[in-house]
């Protein structure tokens, strides 16, 4: 399994908390779900942070099978649908910037 994380880091703009977290989930969200091969979706909303650390208000991880499947899912439409997105999202709700990262996926029961 292969994880592509999209890492939003910055700050939200104030009081703009609840009104992105809505957008996410009323208008991205939908297209990240849409992506070809995806095995799991998931998006995830900053609760706490290490103070000392960058600020990471978003994350997306879009779990995949393989590479093929992976590159079925960076060629949906709807990825770019949702990329083209992306500009005004930061300019309305956030101050920063994306970064992508892909890594191997093990997961494990707990004992």
């Amino acid at each position: 399994m292969l994880t592509r994380y999209a890492i939003f880091e910055g700050t939200v703009r104030p009081g703009m908390e609840d009104e992105m977290r809505s957008y996410v989930e009323q208008v991205l969200a939908p297209l990240w779900r849409q992506f070809d091969g995806a095995h799991t979706v998931r998006v995830m909303f900053a609760v706490e942070q290490d103070p000392q650390g960058p600020s990471f208000p978003l994350a997306l991880a879009i779990t995949y099978p393989d590479a093929a499947a992976m590159e079925r899912g960076l060629a949906s439409p709807a990825r770019f649908e949702s990329r083209d997105l992306l500009p005004e999202f930061f300019a309305k709700y956030l101050d920063g910037k994306l970064l992508h990262y892909v890594m191997e996926t093990d997961s494990f029961v707990p004992n």
